[in-house]
């Protein structure tokens, strides 16, 4: 009896030794309007720019970015699907910015712009989780543009050369091959060291499974991400796309 009362003692200076008193603190709000993926919140005047917000709903939960900052409203983009979001349900500020994993895990794989995998082949095995938005690499930082990027494309390889570290414009009208330069470029990068992202904005997931079935025809998703927004995801997705895709490509730097 004394060995068990002994023990019991010691459990408990234990636990006291332990215990941490303190109060938690959350900046909670409320949905005051909603409508095509934008929300106006009030109550949350401490929420930071570009912030992260979890909408607590029936369903469970919905995230959402902060971006429009006003004296006693905030405007908010949704991050998936708004429309189980009504009036008056309760926002809870994250207190950290929109982060999305990169590494080597997310390279053969089609991600949606939060690192999310849309090809089935189960959950991304991320390095590191990396900011979406942050300050970009300074021009001491950077490498020099001193090695050519062969696209396999011999008009623009003799004329209009294009160097590691460069950015490059493909412009024109619908259906005319800009797509077809820009995976032709991936495809001729094999056994070149090169990583290679491709992000998709607005465009049909048939024309992106065509794409992808493609590269890995040809090899080319060994060393190849794909960051899709579709046509039918919310409109916030489509925003955020070209920045995911930077981010993981900053990683590889």
């Amino acid at each position: 009896m004394s060995t068990t009362k002994d023990f019991i003692v010691e459990q408990l200076k234990e636990q006291i030794a332990g215990f941490k008193a303190g109060a938690k603190h959350e900046t909670v709000g409320r949905v005051i309007e909603i409508g095509d993926g934008i929300a106006r919140i009030e109550g949350i005047s401490e929420v930071m720019m570009s912030e992260m917000l979890e909408f607590r709903t029936n369903k469970g939960s919905v995230y959402g970015l902060a971006l429009n900052l006003e004296e006693d409203r905030v405007g908010a983009i949704i991050l998936g699907d708004y429309l189980g979001i009504k009036e008056g349900d309760e926002v809870k500020c994250l207190n950290k910015i929109l982060e999305v994993p990169v590494g080597s895990g997310v390279i053969g794989r089609v991600v949606d712009p939060l690192g999310a995998p849309l090809d089935g082949k189960g959950e991304i095995q991320a390095d590191k989780f990396y900011p979406v938005e942050k300050i970009a690499p300074g021009v001491i930082t950077r490498e020099s543009v001193r090695e050519p990027v062969q696209t396999g494309i011999k008009a623009i390889d003799a004329i209009i050369p294009i160097g590691r570290g460069q950015r490059e414009l493909i412009i024109g009208d619908r259906q005319i091959g800009k797509s077809a330069i820009a995976i032709d470029a991936i495809i001729n990068q094999k056994g070149q060291n090169m990583i290679c992202i491709y992000v998709a904005v607005g465009q049909k997931e048939s024309k992106i499974a065509r794409i992808v079935a493609e590269l890995e025809k040809r090899g080319a998703m060994e060393y190849t991400a794909v960051v899709l927004a579709g046509a039918s995801d919310p409109a916030p997705f489509s925003y955020i796309a070209p920045y995911s895709g930077c981010t993981l490509g900053e990683y590889f730097m």
